[in-house]
């Protein structure tokens, strides 16, 4: 039999600045707490295990120990946990950080993952709290045994799970792909007598969903609404989510109506993902269907909104309807960004129209937008193509010059009417303190 007991845990926390205590170590781990000794321990360590194997004891399992030496990065990464980490979490964390990856096969001798916690449960009697700051520090440095110690910890009778920890389970796997581990932690959590509810049930329809599932993220729907319970924003936005990855634009379109009618206004990502659906098929009137309904939504669109109704329009060879749009923004006081105007100046070039993307780009600037790198640049390669580029550049520098010509003036009109105000100003001053001075 294993012996559990931990001798020198504070020995290891030693180590690193960030780590806090006023307990002292055993004298007889003295050596892990003094810098440059760590090297020295590792024999140690193999020595008392031979002797305890020479007297035909079981050998003692060591927390301030590595079975190899730690990389840099090991090193920093245990320097950078927490610095409000309890030490028995602390300690369990610095043998996960040094463990190999889940798909990285190690030496036989190494310690594994599910025998690493088992000491620590038996070892360290760790509450729920404790469990979740462990998870929380595999989760702030996007560790690959997160899952897997999550579901160790749901085992567990001192984590008390509940549903919202399968529920986070099934996330992980979700994200991963995994979708039969997901299934699985499911099955285990129904067999636990666990209730199933709402938020559990949509997080599956947006696995399946990112699947590709259709067929399964619609059965997850139906049985939420069978179940009785309650039918949000969340769960008919997954629906509408899994139709739009399903190419069924029309059926998520009807979903949204049906959410209207029942005074549900669904979110502005599902909005923003129909409207793109629409906009990279080139469906101007989808698109601009979609729009209108943001807009009745009580949402007000930005700049990316309105490039995806520019993008629909311009894959549509609706040039005219693209340029609509950027006056309306500009009526709306949203400044065209260069996406927009990148899109509809390669229109204006799949159709052979410089003087329309000349006369295009004449009206943004005189109405102050400012043309970024993105359009420019096309702009050069198409004057490039046509061997134009040294007559256009003699024009845009006759126009920058006038455009400088005219902020001078209008610089000069603003300082002559700045003058005038202030000297306004100053009468009726004086004009009052005569008056006073007068009475």
């Amino acid at each position: 039999m294993i012996s559990l007991a931990v001798p020198a845990i504070y020995s290891l926390t030693s180590q690193f600045p960030s780590a806090t205590t006023h307990a002292r170590a055993p004298s007889r781990c003295a050596c892990a707490c003094v810098p440059g000794r760590q090297v020295a321990e590792q024999p140690l360590a193999s020595m008392e295990a031979e002797q305890a194997a020479a007297a035909g004891e079981t050998p003692r399992f060591r927390w301030d120990t590595f079975g190899s030496a730690p990389s840099e990065p090991q090193w920093e990464a245990i320097r950078g946990l927490s610095p409000k980490l309890p030490n028995r979490c602390r300690a369990l964390m610095a043998r996960l950080v040094c463990l190999p990856p889940p798909d990285q096969d190690g030496d036989e001798d190494e310690e594994t993952l599910g025998a690493l916690l088992v000491f620590w449960v038996k070892a360290m009697k760790p509450k729920r709290t404790d469990w979740l700051l462990v998870l929380k520090e595999l989760t702030a440095m996007e560790s690959p045994l997160l899952a897997e110690v999550l579901e160790h910890a749901l085992l567990e009778d001192s984590f008390e799970a509940n549903v919202r920890d399968y529920t986070k389970l099934i996330h992980i796997y979700g994200k991963q792909k995994l979708l039969q581990k997901a299934e699985d932690a499911f099955h285990a959590m129904k067999s636990r007598g666990l209730p199933c509810d709402q938020v559990m049930l949509t997080a599956l329809m947006d696995m399946y969903s990112k699947a590709g599932d259709l067929t399964r993220a619609k059965e997850i729907f139906n049985e939420i609404g069978l179940l009785g319970l309650p039918m949000d924003k969340r769960v008919y936005g997954s629906m509408i989510m899994a139709y739009i990855r399903a190419d069924m634009l029309d059926k998520a379109e009807d979903m949204i109506s049906e959410m209207g009618d029942q005074q549900i206004v669904a979110g502005k990502e599902v909005y923003k993902a129909l409207l793109r659906a629409y906009s990279y098929k080139g469906d101007s009137e989808g698109a601009q269907r979609v729009f209108d309904a943001i807009q009745f939504a009580g949402i007000v669109p930005d700049t990316k909104l309105c490039a995806l109704l520019v993008n629909a329009y311009c894959l549509a060879d609706r040039i005219n309807e693209a340029m609509i749009v950027t006056r309306n923004m500009r009526s709306a006081r949203i400044t065209p960004c260069n996406k927009c105007i990148a899109l509809i100046l390669g229109a204006y070039e799949k159709v052979n129209r410089l003087e329309g993307a000349l006369a295009f780009l004449t009206e943004l600037e005189e109405n102050g937008v400012i043309i970024g790198q993105e359009p420019s640049q096309l702009l050069a390669g198409w004057l490039r193509r046509l061997g134009v580029v040294q007559e256009v550049e003699q024009v845009l520098k006759d126009l920058a010059v006038d455009r400088k010509n005219t902020l001078e003036v209008d610089r000069k009109k603003n300082l002559a009417s700045d003058r005038k105000i202030k000297r306004r100003r100053s009468k009726s001053k004086r004009s009052f303190a005569s008056s006073l001075q007068h009475k």
